[in-house]
């Protein structure tokens, strides 16, 4: 059997969906079986409905497959994806994050492979301390963190994020460009190897 790698991600406008989409393309071409998967929506209706993006993005997404527990507990790598809020994860990942407790009390999260990406509306918005945030919870789990480091040319094609891709939207709310959709399939690809080592 291929690895199995969960791709789990919040998105508001559609940034971290395409981010997620090319870290699958980039795990399933390194032979993995993969599920990406969005987390449920938890902000107040007048909030979504703030912001026209928003809740276009909402009303299209809204029956996609939601993640769940069971993925997580299904895969042998969990790339996740979140924009940034205020330097740190989204609150509807964070949400979704603590809801693990009872995996992760019987040791099922250990020993897997976890990555992360994220989007800010600025370069330096928080790129980095999102993802070393979200870390943090994996180091509980007794995860094995995948980076893509400098190990690849598209890393620093898509601005050198050594831990893990990152995108900047720009105040007009601009989605990733190639070559941030390219860091993302190298992470996908990473992780899917790594994960098969780890397996091994």
């Amino acid at each position: 059997m291929g690895t199995k790698v969960a791709v789990i991600y919040y998105s508001s406008t559609g940034t971290n969906e395409a981010m997620a989409n090319a870290v699958a393309e980039g795990a399933k071409a390194a032979g993995a079986e993969v599920r990406v998967r969005l987390v449920a929506e938890n902000a107040p209706p007048q909030a979504i409905a703030s912001n026209p993006a928003w809740q276009k993005f909402y009303d299209r997404t809204k029956d996609q497959p939601q993640a769940s527990l069971e993925d997580l507990d299904w895969a042998d790598a969990v790339v996740f994806g979140t924009p940034t809020r205020f330097g740190n994860v989204a609150a509807q990942l964070k949400g979704f994050l603590d809801t693990t407790g009872g995996l992760w009390f019987h040791g099922k999260l250990a020993n897997k492979v976890y990555a992360g990406f994220r989007s800010a509306m600025n370069a330096n918005g928080g790129q980095e301390s999102t993802l070393l945030a979200l870390y943090n919870t994996l180091y509980h789990w007794g995860g094995v963190i995948v980076t893509p480091g400098y190990t690849d040319q598209s890393v620093f094609a898509a601005g050198g994020n050594p831990y893990g891709p990152s995108v900047t939207t720009g105040p007009k709310g601009d989605g990733p460009t190639e070559n941030d959709l390219a860091h993302a399939r190298y992470l996908g690809k990473r992780v899917s190897e790594v994960a098969a080592k780890v397996r091994a």
